[in-house]
């Protein structure tokens, strides 16, 4: 695993794509506060939608260093929380600014799965994570269901024996004001 999480940062670090599994579905992920590597995706998923793309931090303290206006009882749910979440947050900052829409809100979160922790923690930035399909397709559930197009559209593809037991399916998402109000989006 060592070999690919080194291999996943040089990638990112260079602004290049990575096609890589997290603790719900494979990914495509890159730098994500390099607004280049960020057009590039939405370049090869088709869309240009700001609100299709989340971003994976380390921990709560890595999330804080990029949304400025979020509640504290979103780390509260976020802690509590025995499934994959994804935290629609106010205040995004920090970030490339093609990821944020109109809101201002940056969608974030914090993947229970030992690669994507390691190449988080090496690589000391947010990391953008979009289920890996064209725009409007079926999201893959593993590697196999992904695309020719999305493999040969990245720069690294993660080897799948780094999988662990990823839940397949999308995570929920909920989505919190400044005020702490609260919207599921996503059960």
């Amino acid at each position: 695993m060592q070999k690919n999480v080194e291999q996943a940062v040089q990638v990112l670090r260079n602004g290049g794509l990575i096609l890589y599994p997290t603790d719900t579905v494979w990914g495509i992920g890159c730098d994500a506060t390099n607004a280049e590597a960020v057009a590039k995706i939405y370049a090869l998923k088709q869309s240009e939608d700001k609100k299709s793309m989340l971003v994976l931090c380390a921990s709560a303290d890595m999330i804080v260093r990029y949304v400025n206006k979020a509640p504290g009882i979103a780390f509260e749910v976020l802690e509590m929380s025995t499934k994959p979440l994804t935290l629609i947050l106010p205040g995004a900052a920090g970030v490339a600014s093609n990821l944020i829409p109109e809101e201002g809100t940056l969608g974030v979160r914090v993947p229970d799965h030992d690669f994507c922790q390691q190449v988080l923690r090496r690589f000391g930035k947010p990391i953008v994570s979009t289920s890996a399909n064209i725009s409007g397709e079926a999201t893959p559930k593993n590697l196999a269901e992904v695309s020719r197009e999305i493999i040969d559209g990245v720069d690294f593809v993660v080897n799948p024996r780094c999988e662990g037991k990823p839940t397949k399916k999308p995570s929920s998402i909920i989505a919190f004001g400044e005020g702490g109000e609260v919207k599921i989006i996503r059960e």
